[in-house]
């Protein structure tokens, strides 16, 4: 079976994005907290205690280390050829792209710091896990015109 181009380039993208977030995550989580949440909320983030943010550094290292770690996996897994593989790879990135979604909405809208972020957040993750319905949708239409 021969491949689609476009799960090459949503792989590519989306480990482009896992790579430069992870990164950012692991080397610059203080300057990304406050890019992204504003001064005051990312100093409350940061914890109060020596402790509590050495833990919470330590936390964002490793949350940054594995999400370069996906982007790693997307850059190779954009190399498989096989349809039947990129269709379950791309049912299963929706289904986690939506899980993430769907538990920012239930759990992450407690913490009253983050809620403000949240609707940006939960499109985001859902734009994300669009651009694999549109791949399916796309190689749904190929394969049966």
């Amino acid at each position: 079976m021969s491949s689609s181009s476009g799960f090459f380039l949503i792989c590519m993208l989306h480990s482009i994005l896992a790579l430069g977030c992870g990164a950012l995550m692991m080397f610059y989580a203080n300057e990304v907290a406050v890019v992204g949440h504003g001064a005051e909320v990312a100093t409350k983030l940061r914890g109060s205690t020596p402790h509590d943010q050495l833990l919470i550094q330590t936390c964002d290292s490793f949350s940054g280390l594995l999400l370069f770690a996906i982007g790693f996996l997307l850059f190779m897994v954009a190399f498989v050829k096989d349809r039947e593989f990129q269709s379950f790879f791309a049912r299963g990135c929706v289904l986690l792209h939506v899980s993430v979604a769907v538990w920012r909405i239930y759990f992450e809208r407690k913490v009253e710091d983050l809620a403000y972020d949240l609707p940006r957040q939960v499109v985001g993750d859902i734009a994300l896990a669009a651009s694999w319905v549109f791949f399916l949708v796309y190689t749904w239409r190929e394969k049966y015109d």
